[in-house]
């Protein structure tokens, strides 16, 4: 495997970047646009997978320990501040809107944990998140190949 296919993925996966890092990355590379946005989107939808799984089997086992527990709430606290307006007004929909806004927090994992916190249907859940991170990759797709054909023509009449 290429080594900007690993870290394509790599960036994908890990909560601080996703996709939002990872499209830039492999564009960058002149790696296929479309090849791109398919490998960064399925890897960046693992999330919710590996936040439930988290959640369910190794979240009770470190719930028992005091750094733990308070970073944890520190975090459920903050997410929940975040969201509870959007998630209980608009529910589906609002946690479809927040995944797939390309911001710094948004995203896939704080989603995930979102739909956890708030209770809502696993499969609807799951949906929202797939979709909402298949929307963000088409935007961050779109604006990084825009971006580079406006620098091109701004660097042609320079």
């Amino acid at each position: 495997m290429n080594s900007d296919w690993f870290w394509t993925i790599f960036w994908s996966v890990v909560p601080v970047s996703e996709l939002r890092g990872a499209i830039p990355f492999a564009l960058s590379k002149d790696l296929n646009p479309l090849l791109v946005y398919i490998v960064a989107v399925g890897s960046n939808a693992m999330a919710f997978p590996i936040v439930y799984l988290f959640l369910g089997r190794i979240h009770p086992l470190f719930i028992k320990r005091e750094w733990y527990r308070s970073l944890f709430d520190k975090f459920v606290v903050r997410t929940r501040r975040k969201l509870e307006k959007q998630i209980e007004k608009y529910g589906f929909w609002g946690l479809l809107i927040f995944v797939m806004i390309p911001l710094p927090v948004t995203g896939a994992y704080t989603g995930s944990l979102a739909a956890w916190i708030f209770d809502i249907d696993k499969k609807k859940s799951f949906l929202a998140v797939v979709l909402g991170v298949m929307i963000s990759g088409l935007i961050v797709t779109t604006v990084f190949l825009s971006g580079v054909k406006v620098f091109d023509l701004f660097m042609k009449t320079v």
